[in-house]
């Protein structure tokens, strides 16, 4: 698939004038899951790489383990007024099949949980405790990880309108890179391509993002056992919060040689 951007027409104001000309925009469209037939969620994604976001959505939530646990992905019903599937429904088989009921997801901001409730809840889905000594990593490489992200938005560089996460090793090295107008539906798709390159528990990487961390994102980086995250912006009080209770070392605002170490800072190496 290759939905990703669309063209739609603009007006463009400038002090030399207007013209009007077509702009190249992310495309924004729903993706409902499905778990035995049944309706779990709908989210709104980018389209690609939709297999990997359903492995990296449904491990955060706690309904798979590993990749095995899903005997086959395929899109179903769901077509436009032409008749063309449109690629948005989703339809996971479980190995073991288990009833699903739609619901709130805990990466919801507006569950309703209080900060406490919120980590409490966390801490009964964790499945890998992040070890104290997982890795070190040189501040000058983290600091280099904003502008290797960044080379690789391929879609950024044609919309401007798409946020981004990767996953590297602790000498800075790219192993994979998603894109997607939703910060965490990134997240979820860089986790299943984890989750289906056997590489779960991710002790030994760094999760960058390209812009805030907020809880979910932290949670999810924790349930995927990552032990240092990044971030080009800032995060929250109870993201911070969490990776603090979790032991996730975070760093927000990175930019050029300079960033935050909210937590976890005896993994840098300065």
């Amino acid at each position: 698939m290759s939905r990703v951007t669309a063209r739609r027409r603009t007006l463009r104001i400038s002090p030399s004038g207007t013209v009007t000309r077509p702009d190249t925009l992310a495309v924004e469209e729903p993706l409902e899951i499905r778990v035995g037939g049944q309706s779990l969620t709908i989210t709104m994604r980018t389209p690609g790489a939709d297999i990997d976001l359903v492995h990296g959505f449904l491990y955060a939530e706690g309904v798979i383990d590993t990749a095995a646990d899903i005997v086959s992905a395929r899109y179903c019903a769901g077509t436009d007024e032409n008749g063309q599937n449109t690629y948005n429904v989703l339809d996971i088989q479980l190995r073991t099949p288990v009833a699903v009921q739609p619901r709130p997801f805990l990466t919801n901001s507006s569950c309703g949980l209080c900060g406490k409730a919120a980590l409490d809840e966390v801490r009964t889905r964790i499945r890998h405790a992040i070890p104290a000594d997982s890795l070190r990593v040189d501040v000058h490489t983290l600091a280099k990880l904003p502008d290797e992200l960044r080379s690789r938005q391929q879609v950024f560089d044609a919309t401007g309108g798409l946020h981004a996460a990767g996953l590297f090793t602790p000498e800075g090295e790219a192993l994979a890179v998603r894109e997607d107008i939703g910060r965490h539906n990134a997240v979820d798709k860089l986790i299943g391509w984890a989750i289906r390159e056997n590489r779960l528990p991710a002790h030994d990487l760094v999760l960058m993002v390209s812009g805030r961390a907020s809880f979910e994102l932290v949670q999810k980086a924790i349930m995927a056992g990552i032990p240092v995250m990044g971030a080009v912006s800032a995060p929250s009080s109870l993201a911070v919060d969490l990776a603090a209770d979790a032991g996730l070392t975070l760093v927000g605002f990175l930019r050029g040689e300079t960033m935050n170490v909210y937590t976890g800072e005896d993994r840098l190496a300065m």
